[in-house]
């Protein structure tokens, strides 16, 4: 689990690890600002990659191994939090994020591997989460 950029304590950002220090002020205008946004839409783009706005309302990438243990603990902060965020490209050509509320992204695979883990097992793999959250 990442954020796109700006850094929140045990969350990296993934912006900063792209351009291999901490981006001061937007990312746009550092001198990888190119490279940031094709890796970022690409991760974006995956579908194994969760969107969402987890960590303090910014921009999250959360990895499928993790949803299991993601929606083990979804009651220990705002469902909101959890919709899934994809960029799409409206008729006008402009881009628009559209979100798909929590649960209802969530295969039912990983429903019911929820279920089958621990809390203690969820935090563990998750463990920055109750540092930010």
């Amino acid at each position: 689990m990442v954020c796109e950029s700006a850094q929140r304590g045990a969350v990296v950002s993934l912006a900063d690890a792209i351009a291999g220090e901490v981006i001061r002020g937007n990312w746009w205008s550092h001198a990888k600002s190119r490279e940031i946004f094709a890796l970022t839409r690409a991760v974006r783009a995956s579908a194994q990659v969760l969107v969402c706005r987890l960590v303090d309302g910014k921009i999250t990438f959360v990895h499928e191994r993790l949803w299991p243990a993601l929606m083990h603990l979804a009651g220990d902060f705002p469902h909101e939090r959890l919709a899934c965020v994809r960029e799409v490209h409206s008729a006008n050509g402009k881009h628009v994020l559209e979100e798909t509320p929590f649960p209802d992204w969530v295969p039912a695979k990983i429903r019911a591997m929820a279920k089958q883990i621990t809390k203690k097992d969820a935090i563990a793999a998750l463990p920055m989460l109750h540092r930010v959250i």
